[in-house]
């Protein structure tokens, strides 16, 4: 087996898995090598691009390439098929497009999603992206990208509308609830009009993988109403993330139980 791949691989596993850039001295130590040759190696990284320096303290970090290379294995783990069961059973509940997402970078993606049977409706297409601070799906998966991540994207926010959160102590404080209540709303601050409710999706090593939601007109779709609609968002979720871990019976339609009031 080859020693200086897998040596390479270790580093990244560690930058993957920190909250924060390291310093060469302290990946030595947790991977076991020497800082020559951990210098080596990250140097390769940099320039494959799977890794990048700081320039200011000189702490090594992984990059936006590892989400990428993310979000191929998860159409390899055939994550809408997954879905596609629990996702019509969210549209039967809930009458609002629904959506399945993946995080790339400081945006989502729109892998899959099942129109809104009314006239009225979020447009969205498969494939389309949309800034993750502003949209329920995207919250629901920034919340779990760590510390380090969350603290630099505080600091860059952009306004998309007039409810766009871009205060950092305030976005902060969002991602805070997203973990604590284990979903996400979005109150217009992507598009004015179109309000939102997601959950996260995790794969069988508790990872969040992806993220599921509603999206609807805001008129129909109003702050009142979304810890109810949070409930059958979240056993959604749950859903999908059983069909993920092979559970056979997760894969098969669901039943419709009584609508939470």
């Amino acid at each position: 087996m080859n020693n200086t791949l897998i040596k390479g691989l270790g580093l990244l596993e560690v930058l993957a898995h920190s909250d924060r850039p390291l310093g060469v001295t302290e990946l030595a130590t947790r991977v076991g090598i020497g800082k020559s040759n951990v210098h080596r190696l990250l140097q390769a990284l940099v320039e494959l691009g799977y890794v990048r320096r700081d320039a200011d303290n000189g702490a090594y970090a992984a990059s936006i390439r590892l989400w990428e290379l993310g979000s191929a294995v998860l159409a390899n783990l055939d994550l809408k098929r997954a879905a596609q069961a629990w996702m019509d059973w969210l549209l039967d509940r809930t009458r609002e497009t629904v959506h399945l997402s993946v995080l790339d970078g400081d945006e989502v993606v729109y892998v899959h999603k099942l129109d809104s049977p009314e006239p009225v409706r979020a447009y969205t297409q498969i494939g389309g992206r949309a800034p993750a601070h502003c949209v329920a799906t995207g919250k629901a998966l920034l919340a779990w990208t760590g510390d380090a991540h969350l603290d630099s994207m505080a600091k860059r926010l952009r306004a998309w509308s007039p409810r766009t959160v871009t205060e950092p102590g305030e976005f902060l404080r969002e991602m805070e609830r997203v973990r604590q209540s284990g979903y996400a709303v979005n109150r217009g601050e992507w598009r004015e009009s179109v309000g939102g409710v997601a959950a996260p999706v995790r794969d069988p090593g508790g990872r969040v993988v992806a993220a599921v939601g509603v999206s609807g007109p805001i008129e129909r779709l109003r702050p009142s109403g979304f810890k109810a609609l949070s409930v059958d968002v979240i056993r959604a979720a749950e859903g999908v993330a059983a069909a993920l871990a092979g559970d056979a019976r997760a894969s098969a339609q669901p039943a419709l139980p009584r609508r939470v009031a």
